[in-house]
């Protein structure tokens, strides 16, 4: 099946810079009972780490103005690539009452950084507070909750709460679609950011978690989830392939390759099929036929050119080989990955009557192509008929969901977490409260 990826130009729009710098950099989000708003131009703190080599600070704070208690844990999210950690910290140096949670990534195989820096928040914790060694609580999520369990415990020396992944994933993404202006937003070309206004009435919907691998959930309800399929071609994937054809070791390098890249000297093309469009299926000559498809056209052709040469005295095993950009790999390859991810996403929605698609996870990070590839698929195939979503803190859904789990005293929210089922929970019990009461009057009534 041919892909509907068109090979755009890769010139760049000059009004695309600060475009980037909304999307990656979002800056600070405010929240109170009453309503939440991103504050773009807001500075990171002056606690806020230096970032270095497989460390990343996210500079998008989550602020709560009006949260004065203190919050006694921290929340990470360690999967197979990267670990994901959200701390909360009070603006002590601002005459404003209240904190933010800060947002910061780690490699995973660099794990011991990230527990180094736990450590160094639960020592500033005893500090702060006055705190009892060993208060500060430590929200695990993800595989590694359970694989490097026993070296957070005997590092930290602290309680290690464990949480399941999937009801973080979704306790996240719930309170970003309830409660955050200016978090969910859908993409195109035409309209790079369009914003979707908060939503309580937002289910049900698929959720694909783009990680090291993918896993697409449908969520029926703020605790009902299921997980419906996924696939293993995933941002792993995609730095695992770009490692061994360019020795990049950078995820963010790799990206920045694809930007500087053109797919179209080493895909094949609709166009280098037919020439021209194929209307009748509706795919432009710039669709992508062939991912890689012109690798082993082009190669045979210059092994041909050089066996030709050498009827004129040249030696055939002195000619260069043929060489491919890795900057056109780089692109041909985040293309492949985000298409196939679109099309089984579409497939999923589709088979479940699901309209609306938030993508997730750090394979993302705020990138045009991977965010106009995936939203293009879903349009292409449902014939608009479909949305696809993005986030502004999209790689934090599980470390904010852990962080949720354990609910400080006076934490304000309204739809995202557990108060629905709460409110659920009451009914019943007074339903069964009063069945109970006119039972015993009844028997009263008998005897």
């Amino acid at each position: 099946m041919m892909s509907p990826i068109q090979n755009h130009s890769t010139e760049a729009d000059p009004s695309r810079p600060s475009l980037e710098d909304a999307i990656i950099n979002p800056g600070a989000v405010k929240i109170n009972v009453q309503g939440a708003y991103i504050v773009d131009d807001q500075p990171p703190t002056p606690e806020s780490p230096a970032e270095e080599d497989g460390v990343v600070y996210e500079r998008k704070d989550i602020r709560l103005p009006h949260h004065t208690s203190v919050v006694s844990h921290v929340a990470v999210d360690i999967g197979g690539s990267l670990a994901k950690l959200v701390y909360f910290t009070r603006e002590l140096s601002s005459h404003s009452e209240g904190g933010r949670l800060n947002f910061i990534k780690f490699e995973t195989e660099r794990i011991d950084r990230c527990i180094d820096f736990i450590k160094q928040l639960k020592e500033d914790h005893e500090r702060l507070n006055g705190a009892a060694p060993g208060e500060l609580c430590v929200v695990a999520t993800g595989g590694g909750a359970y694989k490097y369990y026993d070296k957070l415990k005997e590092t930290l020396k602290v309680d290690i709460s464990q949480e399941d992944e999937m009801d973080c994933l979704i306790t996240g993404l719930n309170f970003f679609i309830t409660e955050i202006p200016h978090e969910v937003f859908s993409y195109s070309e035409t309209e790079p950011m369009k914003f979707a206004e908060p939503n309580t009435s937002v289910y049900p919907y698929l959720l694909v978690n783009i990680g090291s691998g993918v896993s697409m959930i449908k969520v029926s309800g703020p605790k009902e989830f299921q997980r419906v399929g996924g696939t293993h071609l995933g941002g792993g994937t995609f730095w695992g392939l770009m490692a061994l054809l360019t020795g990049a070791t950078s995820f963010d390098d790799m990206l920045a390759m694809a930007d500087r890249g053109d797919n179209s000297s080493v895909d094949m093309l609709v166009g280098d099929i037919y020439g021209m469009d194929y209307n009748k299926i509706g795919l432009k000559s710039t669709a992508i036929a062939s991912t890689f498809g012109k690798v082993l056209k082009l190669k045979r052709s210059a092994e041909q050119r050089a066996e030709d040469g050498s009827d004129l005295g040249e030696d055939p095993e002195d000619t260069p080989p043929v060489q491919f950009r890795h900057e056109d790999m780089s692109r041909s390859l985040l293309f492949a990955i985000s298409n196939n991810i679109g099309q089984i996403a579409y497939l999923q929605s589709e088979k479940h009557q699901l309209k609306h698609i938030y993508f997730g996870g750090s394979f993302i990070r705020g990138h045009l192509q991977t965010m106009n590839t995936l939203s293009y698929a879903i349009k292409f195939w449902s014939k608009g008929e479909k949305q696809a979503y993005f986030l502004r803190h999209e790689g934090y859904l599980g470390a904010v969901g852990a962080f949720l789990k354990r609910q400080p005293h006076n934490w304000g929210r309204r739809n995202s977490v557990d108060e629905a089922s709460a409110a659920t929970q009451f009914r019943e019990n007074l339903a069964q409260e009063i069945k109970q009461t006119r039972q015993t009057e009844q028997e009263k009534q008998y005897r």
